[in-house]
């Protein structure tokens, strides 16, 4: 997955701040991570669109979500191509491929590669706070 990350939706700080919960804001711009099994979408498998909470884009569909037992919502693949962008991520001593918005680059997860193999063998490993669910 190539490391793009050209990001149309540009905010000031501040304005993050006023339009995301604390929670929120720590995840999608500060890269942070809710603890496993706590977040809202966890277990939550109705039909709908799962957009970013930060700008509202579509990022992934409800019949994409499965659940994979991480701790946290998993999907097969974003909504459209171009959806989410890739970038390497080598913190806490790992190799790891970070999963961002394309409309406001925030920080929504990682993918994994121990996905269902008839999807592709993706996991997208998404915080909850990252995300809203639009349902059908």
């Amino acid at each position: 997955m190539a490391d793009d990350t050209t990001i149309p939706t540009v905010r000031s700080d501040q304005e993050w701040r006023e339009r995301l919960t604390p929670d929120q804001y720590k995840i999608l711009r500060e890269a942070g991570t809710e603890r496993p099994f706590t977040g809202e979408y966890v277990d939550v498998f109705d039909d709908g669109t799962y957009r970013c909470a930060g700008c509202e884009a579509e990022l992934f569909l409800s019949d994409t979500k499965y659940d994979h037992g991480c701790g946290w919502p998993s999907f097969t693949q974003p909504a459209q191509e171009g959806s989410v962008l890739y970038k390497e991520d080598r913190a806490f001593g790992m190799k790891r491929v970070e999963v961002l918005c394309a409309s406001c680059g925030g920080h929504l997860g990682h993918v994994f590669d121990d996905g269902p193999p008839a999807a592709g063998g993706n996991r997208f490993c998404i915080n909850s706070g990252a995300v809203s669910l639009d349902r059908a």
